[in-house]
């Protein structure tokens, strides 16, 4: 999927909503554990009540890796599954190794999961980076401005001579390694208000906005300092969603949310005249 046609989906969907697959057998509803595999059970119902309302979802690869080969087969089932619906995918993977090692990395999850994307660490620099730039129509998005406490650790360290943060030089050296149909960034929703800056940096390229929801961020903020001529927001919400309701009803329960949102970002997009 490229910039045009994922532009073309938040149109069509009348949404930029993200839906976090961060599914935790151990928080999934008891009903489920009696299933052959209850943490596809789990997606293929959330994927099911959401699809409507959302343009993108995104596994987080850790809690498959977590149950061995178990969990890397509901993985493989799911994306399967969200192929056949118009939806743009995201391994959240948050890979960042030396170049051979992420030559496989992007291999896994481009070629043999056929993922659109795929998160990425960029601190050892552009050549652990490059290997996942050489696919067609997909997407490396590069962390660079997290919504966790210990981003304040490395990220907001400030360069005396040039006066800039790290995670501000991290936008401006990595925008040179691809175009903006290539290369998306992570910026937590928490630090909505430094949106502003950050698109005077990268006015074009599209973000993934997670920490929306159960960790307190503001769509409404994100939107006001973060949307651009193509919307350029991707707006994560997980808990929020997958995990709104504990009992059998929770797939209607987060359908009801999802819906919420995108009713949310549809205001956004007529407000900002982009539908």
């Amino acid at each position: 999927m490229n910039k045009a046609q994922l532009f073309k989906l938040i149109q069509k969907k009348r949404s930029f909503l993200c839906i976090g697959l961060d599914t935790d057998i151990k928080k999934i509803p008891p009903h489920l554990l009696n299933e052959d595999d209850p943490v596809f059970s789990f997606n293929k119902q959330i994927i099911d009540a959401t699809h409507n309302f959302s343009i993108a979802y995104k596994p987080n690869i850790a809690f498959y890796e977590s149950l061995g080969s178990k969990g890397w087969e509901s993985l493989e089932k799911t994306i399967q599954l969200l192929k056949k619906y118009e939806v743009f995918t995201i391994a959240d993977a948050k890979r960042g190794d030396i170049g051979n090692t992420s030559a496989l990395y992007a291999r896994a999850f481009f070629e043999n999961l056929d993922f659109d994307a795929v998160t990425v660490a960029p601190y050892m620099g552009s050549d652990s980076v490059s290997p996942f730039l050489g696919y067609s129509h997909k997407w490396v998005i590069l962390l660079a401005l997290t919504s966790n406490k210990g981003a304040l650790d490395f990220q907001f360290i400030t360069d005396t001579k040039s006066n800039k943060k790290l995670f501000e030089e991290v936008l401006e050296k990595s925008s040179n390694w691809a175009t903006s149909d290539e290369m998306m960034y992570v910026v937590g929703a928490t630090q909505a208000e430094m949106l502003k800056d950050i698109r005077k940096i990268i006015p074009d390229h599209f973000l993934l906005v997670p920490g929306v929801g159960a960790q307190g961020g503001s769509l409404e903020e994100v939107a006001e300092y973060g949307i651009n001529k193509q919307c350029g927001l991707i707006v994560n919400s997980s808990r929020g969603i997958i995990y709104a309701s504990q009992n059998n009803d929770f797939a209607a329960t987060a359908g009801e949310k999802a819906h919420e949102l995108q009713q949310q970002m549809e205001r956004v997009l007529k407000q900002n005249m982009l539908i």
